[in-house]
Parts: C-alpha cells; structure tokens; sequence
C-alpha cells in the first residue's frame, strides 16, 4: 500500500501558474500507474496561462467555481464537477469566486514536462 499526505507534498507554481502539488506520478514514485494526480489551487480572481498537453487530462472540482476554457469552449464550474480535457487541448482555468479554486488533476499518459507547452 501507498499512501502520500497532501501535507507533506512539496508546492510549488506549475507553469501554468497554478500552486501544485503532485500527490502520485510513476515516473518519480516507481508506482504501477499509467496517470499522475496532482492537487492545485487558483486563487480568487487569477486565470492560469494557456496550455497545452499532449496527455488527456481530467480536473475534479473539489471546492471553488470558475470558468474552464478549452479550446474554444468556456463553461462555468463549480465543486462537484469533472471536465475531460482532451489531448492537444489548448486550456486555462479561472477563478470566479472569493475562495480558492482548488481540484485535481489526472494526466493520463502521466505528466511530463516535455509533454506540456505554455502559450502566454
């Protein structure tokens, strides 16, 4: 059994812009795991930069709401909500609210640094 405490993850500004914090990704934790899941946080009122993975990735709303633009759609979101953001997707996330926005992030291939292009 594995297990890691959100605590004890080191944070640290993805370069979208949001604070990450990487809770599995078997690239560095030797785990059977095709995927990474990381927690971030926006905070109120920021939008992260545009970017894009060659990976499909999921976000999991845990608190918060906002607007999440891929490609050329934007939707409102709240807590409760998964997005599927298809590979090659150019993406951001905005904070609407006056709390954290704060959710999880499934990268399936897991993530990798070469895999992610910034575009602002």
């Amino acid at each position: 059994m594995f297990i890691r405490d959100l605590s004890k993850c080191k944070k640290f500004i993805a370069g979208d812009n949001s604070i990450l914090r990487e809770l599995f990704n078997p690239l560095k934790d030797k785990l059977k795991l095709r995927y990474s899941l990381a927690h971030a946080i926006v905070k109120p009122n920021q939008l992260t930069y545009k970017h894009r993975l060659k990976a499909s990735e999921v976000y999991y709303i845990l608190e918060g709401k906002g607007v999440m633009y891929v490609d050329k759609e934007s939707k409102n979101i709240k807590s409760g909500q998964a997005i599927y953001i298809p590979p090659n997707s150019v993406q951001q996330i905005k904070n609407t609210g006056k709390k954290n926005l704060v959710f999880l992030c499934i990268v399936d291939p897991a993530w990798q640094h070469k895999n992610e292009e910034i575009l602002e």
